[in-house]
């Protein structure tokens, strides 16, 4: 069947279009990009007052399957995914068992399969069994289906076994995604160590054990000329690195999540558990430096770490609680949040949550080139929506932003030409 999505205001990065106009969608392909098309025999979809963009991709995902089913299911997990408008996901491999070998890859995949909604990119171990002790079988996971390599919740702390790590994956073309903390100072530690560690008289994380462990990264990048990813940026240091290494021609890309634009450590006050994240909430200067690396480019993406968690893991003492929240049905409002404070513009918005991760990852997607498949975000800028657990499609419902009020919502999510989900 023939989609039209007509009068929409398309946003294409790779082709740097900004436009009012009409998409047909004919075969899983975009057919046609024009200001206006006819097409008797296509299913018209109204789409004036909506933005049109290349489907998002969130290359930081935990979907706890297998293993931790009780706090979310890739089924759930896809499910979240689709109404946040992302066409794809990249799930992390700190499962149980982990994502180490290629039967746990291929079970990944088939369940993919079997759910029908949002693609899902595995993302493998660098070592067995996360324990940093020996590399996994890179050409065997890649075979299987792996999209990327990361021991994602641990860093490698090894830095002769992650150069060989970066050396091995040049050889299969698998991106290195770093988790990048130095455990020495980090151990023990539950909130940002300044405000929210001397007001909650807890052990705090210092900004510099993630500054430490990036310049790290940066060094084996630069001595294998293999290029790294550096996973979930929060500190205006880390910032600093990433941008001196990339001024000096370092293959290192890096990512952002929304809850570090979007919050700071105050966030944690009143030992308030669904603020807990790894690395914390950070300051008010780190949160600003995040916004400016986003729009001068040092940031390349936008990736939720959507990290569920059920309730028996977060209604507990704060030192006890789980680290980690659920943001794949939130990101995009947040984000537009920085299109409206003129941080970035829209179209860097679309460049940081699909553009760019499908660069990073090597994928198809991210683009509406004639010829493509067609991956599709449509979703309304001026939505107004109140974050409700109840409404909320992932099985784990810890968020710091419950109650808030959202302006912006996916409404139409098309995957290969096929609507997998619609508010319309």
């Amino acid at each position: 069947m023939k989609i039209l999505l007509k009068g929409g205001r398309i946003v294409d990065p790779s082709q740097k279009l900004d436009l009012i106009g009409d998409i047909l969608i004919s075969s899983q392909k975009i057919e046609a990009i024009s200001p206006n098309i006819s097409a008797e025999d296509a299913k018209i979809i109204d789409c004036q007052g909506l933005v049109v963009c290349p489907g998002f991709i969130d290359m930081h995902v935990h979907l706890r399957e297998p293993g931790e089913e009780w706090k979310e299911t890739i089924e759930t997990g896809t499910k979240a995914a689709v109404a946040g408008g992302f066409t794809a996901v990249a799930c992390m491999p700190n499962t149980k068992p982990p994502n180490d070998n290629a039967e746990v890859t291929r079970f990944i995949l088939k369940k993919a399969e079997e759910a029908g909604r949002a693609r899902v990119y595995p993302v493998a171990c660098i070592t067995k069994g996360q324990k940093g002790e020996s590399l996994t079988e890179f050409g065997e996971l890649k075979e299987a289906g792996a999209a990327a390599l990361s021991d994602d919740g641990f860093p490698v702390s090894d830095a002769y076994l992650m150069r060989l790590a970066l050396e091995y994956a040049k050889n299969f073309d698998l991106p290195i995604i770093s988790h990048a903390e130095e455990l020495s100072l980090s151990k023990g530690g539950h909130v940002n160590e300044g405000l929210a560690s001397s007001k909650l008289g807890l052990k705090g994380v210092p900004a510099e054990g993630e500054a430490i462990a990036i310049f790290r990264e940066v060094m084996l990048s630069k001595l294998t000329g293999t290029p790294i990813h550096i996973a979930h940026v929060s500190t205006r240091e880390g910032v600093e690195i990433i941008r001196r290494a990339k001024e000096e021609g370092i293959p290192v890309t890096a990512e952002t999540a929304p809850h570090y634009f979007s919050l700071t450590e105050e966030a944690t006050f009143g030992y308030n558990t669904n603020a807990k994240v790894n690395p914390p909430l950070r300051s008010e200067l780190d949160r600003e430096a995040i916004k400016e690396a986003l729009a001068d480019g040092t940031l390349d993406a936008i990736a939720t770490d959507h990290a569920p968690h059920s309730p028996l893991e977060k209604l507990c003492e704060f030192e006890k609680a789980a680290c980690g929240l659920i943001g794949l049905e939130t990101a995009l409002p947040l984000g537009l949040r920085l299109v409206k404070e003129k941080v970035i513009s829209l179209s860097r918005l679309v460049e940081l949550m699909s553009c760019n991760p499908a660069r990073i990852l090597g994928i198809d997607g991210g683009t509406l080139k004639p010829g493509h498949t067609a991956d599709i975000t449509v979703f309304d800028p001026e939505k107004i929506w109140v974050v409700d657990e109840k409404a909320l499609h992932s099985k784990s419902k810890n968020s710091p932003f419950l109650g808030w009020e959202m302006k912006g919502q996916a409404v139409l999510t098309i995957i290969s030409g096929k609507i997998v989900f619609s508010r319309l």
